[in-house]
């Protein structure tokens, strides 16, 4: 996929990619990511990592964050970094999963996602987006954004 073009491409049509183990990278130079559902839990692909591969055949539904734009390596180098980036994004999201009080793994996640993005493209997510990416129920980000609105 060339820059942009998921812009006009449908959902459907970039879950079908990455079942075909399509080997794209979520642009680097935009805000912007996926979010990844799996069976039983969500995986958030941020600027920089790899989507499709052997990560992403199992994906069930999408949600495009921010202005989405995957663009196609063009080096076995750019492959290589975008493996490494999308472990980082793995990673960070296994430091707010080790936390064992589901609030406030709510409440990490939807600050991060607020400092990432911005507050508004954090409040266009859904509940159960956020709570398939931390292990919490839905109502428990429902809960931790009732509290937090002014």
């Amino acid at each position: 996929m060339e820059e942009g073009q998921t812009n006009t491409i449908k959902a459907s049509d970039i879950i079908d990619r990455l079942r075909e183990k399509e080997f794209s990278i979520v642009n680097p130079r935009r805000k912007n990511g996926l979010i990844l559902y799996k069976q039983y839990h969500a995986e958030f692909a941020g600027p920089g990592a790899v989507v499709g591969s052997e990560f992403d055949t199992d994906v069930v539904r999408i949600i495009p964050v921010g202005n989405l734009s995957l663009v196609t390596p063009q080096s076995s180098r750019e492959k290589i970094n975008a493996y490494l980036i999308r472990r980082q994004w793995v990673r960070l999201t296994k430091q707010i999963i080790d936390n064992p009080v589901p609030l406030q793994r709510a409440q990490v996640i939807l600050n991060q996602f607020e400092n990432w993005f911005d507050s508004e493209t954090a409040a266009t997510l859904p509940d159960d987006a956020f709570a398939l990416l931390v292990g919490v129920l839905p109502q428990t980000i429902r809960k931790v954004r009732n509290e937090y609105v002014v």
